[in-house]
């Protein structure tokens, strides 16, 4: 099958669900986080699916892999602000967003796996 956009790439899709979770959930932080957890959650989240999208436009399969890099990177960067929020914030429930970051994770890793192979 092949793909005319990255729109129709289901780890971009996924991206775009755990964006919105993310600001789903970060909306019941402090609003003292307004500028720390919350800030840096969202722009690490917002990352993903845009790396992912600029690495496809490239139609280079070296910068593709580096943005897809780049994108499971954020996805790092979120998991352990993920950490750091459920030991602060005991009421609010992460399993939403953990799940849909754990298989952005795989499909990433498989991604990149996969496009270094052809290399």
């Amino acid at each position: 099958m092949y793909i005319e956009s990255y729109k129709q790439l289901e780890v971009w899709k996924k991206s775009l669900e755990l964006v919105k979770e993310v600001y789903k959930t970060t909306k019941q932080f402090p609003k003292e986080e307004l500028y720390g957890l919350t800030s840096q959650m969202r722009r690490a989240a917002v990352s993903i699916p845009s790396n992912i999208a600029e690495g496809y436009k490239r139609r280079n399969l070296g910068e593709y892999v580096q943005f897809l890099s780049i994108a499971d990177a954020s996805a790092t960067e979120l998991e352990t602000q993920i950490i750091i929020s459920k030991d602060l914030y005991l009421n609010i429930d992460f399993s939403e967003a953990e799940s849909l970051l754990t298989e952005i994770q795989k499909m990433l890793y498989t991604m990149i796996s996969k496009l270094n192979a052809k290399r």
